[in-house]
This record gives C-alpha cells, structure tokens and sequence, in this order.
C-alpha cells in the first residue's frame, strides 16, 4: 500500500478557501474571519448569505437590496411547481428536492454558475420544499411573502401560519451555523462538478444526494428518533448500553474534525433551552449527559463530543418542522455554502482528478473461453 494513501481523504489539503475555517482541535469555527458565535448572537441569514457571496458584512442599504432580490427570484418556473405537486407523496423531501433542483436546470442553456443564479436557486429551494410538503399533506400551495424575511418566510409557506419571534430566531439562528463547513462531504462533492466546467444546477443535485446520507445532512432525524424510542430520562442509561451491546452508532455524538466541543452544538444546546418545550429539553439533555459518559466509558482514549445534529433536531423539531424535512431544511441553509464554493472553484478553476492506488491481480493472460 502506498504511503500517499489516506482512506477518506482525511487531513489531505485539497483546496483553498476564503470561506469558513474549522480549528477541530480547539472547537472554533469561523466564517470569513468572524467567530460563529458573534454571528450567531448579532447576525440574519441574509447577512450570512452576503458575507459569503460577497466577502463582507452587508450595511444596511446592502442587506436590504439583498433582501428585496431574494424576495423577487422566489418565483418558481410553473412547470417545476407542476412537477412538485405531481411527485409521489410517500417520496423522502430529500430526494423530492433533489429532482427539482435539477428541474430548475432542465432546459437551460450550459453556462458558467454566477451569483446571479447562486441568490435565484438559495431563494427558490424553500419555495420548492414548502410546495412539496404541502402537497403531499393534501393542502393548497401557499406563496411566498415578499414582506417576509428568509427563515419566516421558510416557516409560513410550510404551514399557513406566522412563526412566532421565538421560532423565526431560532430557525435563523440554525441557518447560519449551518450555512458552511469547511470541506465536508456534499460541499467537496459540489466543487467536484463544477471543477468539470457544468451547470450549476448539476453540482447542487450532487451535493444534494450527498447530503442525504445518515453520516453527513440525514442524521438530526435520527437524532430525534432515538430520543423518542428513549421517551424518559430515567430510560437512557439501560437504552443505551443495549444499543452498544447491538452495535448501533449513537446518533449526535462523534464528528470527524471536532476533538473539542462542537461550537454550533454549544450555540443550539443554548438556544435549545431557550425556545424548546421544557419536557423535550430536559429529556434531551439528560440522553446528552448519559451518552456522553457512556462514550467515555467505552472509548477513554478518544475525544467524543456532542455535535451539531443532536441540538439541530431539537431545535427543528421545536420549530414545527416533521422529522423528514430536517435534511432538506439543513440543504436551506448550506445553499449559500453550496453556491459560494462552487463560485470560489471556478474562480481559479482545475478539474478534480485524484489518483487511486490499484490493488488488483497482477497482470494476467486472457485465455480463450474453452480454456477458462
């Protein structure tokens, strides 16, 4: 085996970026330079969206000029919104949003992703999710607000209903800690298309399929599951060491580049306590609490912290959101990550080609089929 050889790309430096930077070692995260906490405490999701697209914090004038070009590219092509509600009503919103991004791209001439598309598909994939999810509830599609912000708007499309100032903070606050990270799966496998000179379209539906999985965007409702199958506090320590004796991986604990707490886990637990039903909170925190020792119990040698998905299901249960639109709302949020990588590869763009290493046969002869 060749020492070059590193199984899952793991600290191999692949790309550079200006984005966002993940210090696992010491638990910070940053986009652009700035703390995610100070953005999480002082930010919108609109602001997030300019910092990355444009490379700074927007003034005022600035944040409401994006705000008004988001609200006008809400508006979904009739033919996509057709298809939306022609979709299976059993199908996972995730693969339904996955088929109607790459609607959105059907029929577009080939050309070079632009920011121009990059604020169009971030403002129509809420709009898309929302008119899915109503349709296959059997309810009328409810259009967007032009008045409304991202994350409100987000929320009244899905359910009819104005949000509540708790749930509107809440949502937008998880929108920003899930806006970026780093080189993570769906975003490497965003700037691999797009290092092929496509669509932007084609590299979102990528992304979108790799977000899916239970080990990246598909473990918060998992999350939820597992705190639902626990149902009491008093339940978690017996619950648990049986699902070690099975083998099954505790889902919310563990990340591949955290060997200190997760600092979008220490930001949700927070806001978890303060917007989340008291009952669910304290359920919560006690299978946190219980998971944890139980972690260091079995594996003293490894540093295993709390990570984002735990905090993330309660906070988008509380929220209102059913536990399969967790993945597709996380893909709300990453849109603007997703879009600013893909703008960053092309900016100085060569074509993703690895090597891999063969371990094969050695050469061998093709013998004639009678004498195989």
């Amino acid at each position: 085996m060749s020492s070059n050889f590193v199984k899952g790309l793991e600290g191999l430096v692949v790309a550079q970026t200006a984005l966002s930077r993940v210090e696992g070692q010491m638990g910070r995260l940053t986009y652009r330079g700035y703390a995610i906490h100070d953005l999480a405490r002082q930010a919108t999701f609109e602001e997030i969206a300019y910092l990355f697209w444009q490379g700074e914090l927007p003034t005022r004038a600035q944040l409401d000029d994006l705000k008004m070009q988001l609200a006008h590219a809400r508006m979904v092509p009739p033919n996509v919104m057709q298809l939306a509600r022609q979709l299976p009503k059993e199908a996972d919103p995730s693969d339904a949003l996955r088929t109607l991004v790459s609607a959105l791209g059907a029929g577009k001439p080939l050309q070079k992703p632009d920011l121009s598309e990059a604020m169009m598909l971030t403002a129509q994939v809420p709009v898309l999710l929302a008119a899915f999810h109503r349709a296959r509830t059997g309810a009328e599609f409810i259009p967007p607000r032009g008045d409304l912000d991202h994350t409100a708007n987000y929320l009244y499309m899905l359910s009819g209903e104005m949000p509540t100032p708790a749930q509107s903070k809440a949502l937008n606050v998880y929108l920003i800690l899930l806006a970026d990270h780093g080189l993570n799966a769906s975003t490497f496998a965003a700037r691999v298309i797009a290092s092929t000179l496509t669509d932007l379209y084609a590299c979102i539906t990528g992304a979108l399929g790799a977000l899916k999985g239970p080990l990246h965007g598909g473990a918060p409702s998992r999350v939820i599951e597992m705190i639902e199958k626990i149902g009491t506090k008093e339940n978690a320590d017996a619950w648990m060491r049986e699902a070690f004796a099975r083998k099954e991986r505790l889902m919310g604990f563990g990340h591949r580049m955290y060997k200190a707490e997760d600092p979008r886990a220490e930001i949700l637990r927070e806001l978890a306590r303060e917007t989340a039903d008291p009952a669910l909170f304290d359920l919560a925190f006690n299978v946190e609490a219980t998971a944890l020792r139980l972690l260091h119990e079995s594996k003293p040698a490894e540093r295993i912290y709390t990570n984002v998905e735990f905090y993330s299901a309660v906070i988008l249960h509380s929220v209102g959101l059913p536990k399969d639109m967790f993945t597709p709302t996380f893909a709300v949020s990453r849109m603007v990550g997703y879009t600013a990588h893909i703008l960053e590869q092309l900016a100085d763009n060569r074509i993703m080609r690895p090597d891999a290493e063969y371990i094969g046969p050695a050469p061998r002869v093709v013998k004639k089929i009678e004498d195989r």
